[in-house]
């Protein structure tokens, strides 16, 4: 038997922590929800265990149960909750006919269509886009290199989430860049606000010798099914989605809120043998978590539907009222695995599969920089090019020359990854010293050193009001210094972060540098933290030192790098170096280092 609205939200409220509900609060309860109700001509709010006629309203009733807690909805979800975002196309045009940037909250729906006004590092807008899988054809690769240069900057900036942004946007091209990127058969809707962003997979799949399944089709119907479900927009903030194939470049899936990790079960296990995916929860290491394993199981055609039941319960349960504390690992924190688990059993409405990770097979490695460089694939005698991409921009003419390269040489294919570089698929082993000459001829490599194989930047102050350190430029400074002065024969990783947003995944680096001002002045600085990784290297940075300025950062790198060169243990990696020693010894020890280099 379904209970009265009034009866379901005092159930809401006493599960929350509130004290008991008396016949009073109840009637209040009712003559809220219905005045609600007429507020919104007739509609029946969207409890649990009702129907209702608009999907979205699993957003309003989120709302809804904070409001008869007497809390307050931030201002993001005030604006969410006077009406759809989506519905501000007409005063997008007029803006745009106008000249005209947002102001106030129209910032934050702006957003919605993936258009971020940056200011005040830039009065201009930037572009983020939607490709599931990171993967673009030739075509549309052309076709955004026009736009940028039309409408933006004249580059694109490769993400860490395998994805492109077009920055410099001034507003009166606005609605043509968008429209120009839904001709091409991508979109930016949803990339950015309370949205879930680009749908990443193993950047090699379905080309992979090794990997256990292809993630291209997952991702895509992920990916469509978030863009024809309203009720999937204006979640409690931004989530991320990852599908890991089991090959040989990673994706990071568990850095991610929802991470799906392909697995091997043998015979002889408690379900059929085969290829399945394990289900990951909660992970955003900016704010020191992975994603942890639920000891789920699910098979290929169930990723979708259980990834649509964690969202549905996280719209109900996540937090409105604190931007800070709005993700899924803030839920899973207050409940735990266990009964989060449970809330998404019921949404689902067919109970999960369950195996422990012991009974699976081991994942097949990784290689650290295996996303550059020239590597065979599974099909006989073809091969893809990793293209290193310097802090991962690519002006508009290289752009250009990509597409012709992929097309010439290869099938046509761009993959982008999350490292912010790009594979380029299909290459035939008589080709692939063309293709390589063609590259080099654009000003990029097949190679890297172990220092700039993995080294990552986030936007930066120069294009993002958050930054405090102009992070591509002191990237490219630190990678010419370092190269110049220390020998690595082993691969390293070292992310720049502008801002404790960690949009550079600096805690899961060997070495982790994060924007900082430092000392009276105020100049740009870093905050040094090392020993993080990821996949079988998981791990999260230790801080080492708080405020390093930056024209004293190379220097102060160089010497940690030449002391774990001189006191390492044979053929041990920067990060099993680290790992050994206390936060403290690594305090002394590099401080030490950096006093006698100076």
């Amino acid at each position: 038997m379904t209970d009265k609205p009034a009866d379901l939200a005092a159930r809401l409220l006493l599960e929350a922590g509130a004290e008991a509900i008396n016949d009073e609060q109840k009637r209040y309860l009712d003559g809220f929800i219905a005045g609600v109700t007429a507020k919104r001509g007739g509609a029946a709010p969207l409890l649990p265990g009702a129907s209702a006629t608009d999907p979205s309203d699993i957003n309003r009733l989120a709302q809804d149960r904070f409001l008869a807690a007497g809390k307050k909805l931030v201002a993001e979800e005030e604006s969410k909750r006077k009406d759809d975002p989506f519905d501000d196309w007409d005063a997008l045009l007029a803006d745009a006919a106008a000249g005209r940037f947002p102001k106030g909250n129209d910032i934050f729906r702006r957003k919605f269509f993936g258009m971020f006004y940056v200011a005040p590092a830039q009065n201009s807008f930037m572009c983020r886009l939607r490709m599931p899988n990171g993967i673009l054809n030739a075509h549309q690769v052309r076709g955004l290199a026009d736009l940028a240069e039309q409408y933006g900057g004249g580059f694109v900036d490769v993400t860490t989430r395998a994805n492109l942004q077009i920055r410099d946007i001034k507003p009166q091209g606005l609605v043509e860049l968008f429209t120009g990127i839904e001709d091409l058969g991508l979109t930016s809707r949803g990339s950015g606000a309370d949205n879930i962003r680009n749908v990443t997979g193993s950047p090699t799949a379905g080309i992979d010798p090794q990997e256990l399944i292809d993630t291209r089709p997952l991702a895509k119907a992920m990916h469509h099914y978030i863009l024809n479900h309203r009720e999937l927009f204006g979640l409690p903030r931004k989530f991320n989605i990852a599908f890991d194939g089991g090959g040989a470049v990673s994706v990071l899936e568990d850095t991610n809120d929802i991470g799906f990790a392909a697995v091997q079960v043998p015979a002889g296990a408690a379900v059929p043998e085969g290829v399945y995916f394990r289900m990951l929860l909660g992970g955003i290491t900016g704010h020191g978590d992975f994603a942890n394993d639920t000891g789920i199981l699910l098979t290929p055609d169930e990723c979708v539907g259980a990834a649509v039941a964690v969202l549905r319960v996280f719209i109900a349960e996540g937090d409105r009222t604190d931007r800070k504390r709005a993700r899924l690992k803030y839920v899973l924190d207050g409940w735990g695995v266990e009964k989060f688990m449970a809330a998404v059993e019921t949404e689902r409405g067919v109970p999960f599969t369950r195996l422990p990770l012991d009974a699976c097979l081991p994942r097949p490695p990784q290689q650290k920089h295996g996303h550059i460089g020239i590597h065979r694939q599974r099909q006989e005698g073809l091969s893809y090019l990793g293209v290193v991409l310097p802090v991962g921009r690519i002006t508009a003419d290289q752009m250009r020359g990509l597409a012709d390269i992929a097309s010439r040489y290869g099938s046509g294919t761009i993959r982008l990854t999350v490292w912010q570089n790009l594979l380029i698929s299909d290459v035939p082993d008589t080709q692939r010293d063309a293709a390589a000459e063609a590259i080099a001829q654009l000003g990029f490599g097949l190679s890297a050193s172990a220092i700039r194989g993995a080294l990552i930047a986030c936007t930066g102050s120069g294009g993002c009001k958050f930054a405090a350190s102009d992070t591509k430029g002191h990237a490219v400074i630190l990678a010419d210094y370092l190269e110049s002065r220390v020998t690595l024969d082993q691969p390293i990783n070292i992310h720049l972060t502008g801002c404790p947003h960690s949009c550079a995944q600096h805690l899961i680096a060997d070495i982790g540098l994060m924007g900082v001002k430092v000392g009276e002045d105020m100049i740009e600085g870093y905050a040094v933290s090392v020993g993080g990784g990821a996949g079988v290297e998981r791990g999260i940075a230790r801080e080492i030192f708080p405020q390093v300025a930056a024209a004293d950062l190379p220097p102060c790198i160089e010497a940690m790098l030449q002391s774990y060169l001189l006191q390492r243990r044979p053929a041990e990696s920067f990060r099993d170096f680290t790992a050994r020693h206390s936060a403290d010894d690594l305090k002394n020890l590099f401080a030490t280092a950096t006093e006698m280099a100076a």
